[in-house]
């Protein structure tokens, strides 16, 4: 028999719903990190994301059949569920702030692939000297890349975090948000264009000399 830490995300939902505890339970420690990373890059709102990624999982768990494998992947249908608790969030609460500012309140569990992976960060995971130079430049930017996503529109930051700091394909990311690939496409180019134009503008910003220097 196939071990359940070797199904698909589809085989422990099948399992699952035929009243396996341990499926459900490796599910859950599979896709939680994604969810949360998602509804925290969202809302900035540590608290709102653990209760958001809290939601979508008690939904899986009472609707799970809803769910068909015809319209997309596992993963696109959870995000899909995150985004709609999202925006009741957002509708129960306007006040809700876009980003926290302090990019060391994103934990490394908040990280995308790409940060874990190194192509952010830049470090050599061995912690046992200071970062160097370069590894404090490369933490800065990442920083300033997070604050530039968190003031995109909505239908943007969607588009950006899941294909880029998520890694989904287009096709993926166009189920979970509902809407043809090539939006997905459209936005996601106009997005990175708007994220340039920003880090450009914070760039020069930063080398205007103070007033009186």
């Amino acid at each position: 028999m196939t071990k359940a830490t070797e199904l698909t995300d589809d085989g422990l939902l099948g399992r699952m719903i035929a009243g396996d505890e341990e499926a459900f339970t490796l599910l859950y420690r599979r896709r939680h990190p994604s969810i949360y990373r998602f509804a925290l890059h969202m809302s900035g709102n540590p608290a709102v994301a653990e209760d958001v990624t809290q939601e979508v999982f008690m939904t899986l768990i009472r609707d799970a059949k809803r769910f068909d494998p015809a319209r997309g992947t596992l993963g696109g249908f959870l995000f899909g569920i995150a985004r709609n608790f999202l925006r009741k969030r957002w509708e129960q609460d306007r006040r809700l702030v876009a980003f926290v500012d302090d990019a060391d309140d994103l934990s490394e569990s908040a990280q995308g692939p790409a940060a874990r992976n190194g192509s952010y960060g830049g470090g050599n995971g061995h912690g046992a000297h200071p970062a160097g130079r370069d590894e404090f430049t490369a933490l800065e930017t990442i920083g300033r890349v997070r604050q530039a996503i968190s003031t995109l529109p909505e239908n943007y930051r969607e588009v950006v975090v899941l294909c880029d700091l998520e890694e989904m394909s287009y096709e993926e990311a166009a189920s979970a948000l509902e809407c043809p690939v090539g939006t997905v496409r459209s936005r996601l180019h106009r997005a990175r264009a708007i994220l340039l134009e920003k880090l450009r503008d914070a760039r020069a910003t930063r080398r205007i000399p103070a007033v009186g220097a």
